[in-house]
Parts: structure tokens; C-alpha cells; sequence
């Protein structure tokens, strides 16, 4: 089973109120789920959204390490290895 070797990149945890993708809501689009950078913290959108702004986010950063922001979620991924824990 492939495992992440990227996990002591987490300085954050996921923030408990989210309001929504930091850039879907500074355009006025919408989003389909969300996602939080476990490096900086930063909150995108999920890839079967329009904008993918957490994908776009780990592009741009090389933050390797999102987790869900969605309530009752308790799953992360991992860019480089491909792999969820």
C-alpha cells in the first residue's frame, strides 16, 4: 500500500468554519466541495468544480497536502504521492 511521505509538511489543521473557496467567492461562482491546504491553510475548491482552485493552489505552491473542508470529513491527499490517508 503507497503512503505519503509528505505528511511533515502539515503545519495546520483544517479550519473549522469555512465559508467557502477563497477564490469562487471573490468571482461570485460556486463550488461543488472544498478543500484546505494543510501547509497554509488556504481553502480552494474541490476538482469537480469549475475553478479545481485546490488543484490550481498546489500548481502554483507545491503545497502537497489538502485535506477535506467538507463537515463530517476526515480524509487528506497527497499531490505528489497520489495516494489518500
Amino acid at each position: 500500500m503507497a503512503e505519503c511521505a509528505h505528511v511533515d509538511q502539515i503545519k495546520v489543521g483544517v479550519p473549522e468554519n469555512v465559508e467557502g473557496c477563497e477564490e469562487c467567492l471573490a468571482t461570485g461562482s460556486t463550488w461543488v466541495e472544498l478543500r484546505a491546504c494543510r501547509v497554509c491553510g488556504h481553502v480552494g475548491c474541490c476538482d469537480s468544480s469549475q475553478g479545481t482552485h485546490a488543484t490550481k493552489h498546489y500548481q502554483e505552491t507545491g503545497h502537497a497536502i489538502m485535506s477535506s473542508a467538507m463537515p463530517g470529513a476526515s480524509w487528506s491527499w497527497c499531490y505528489i504521492d497520489e495516494v489518500s490517508f
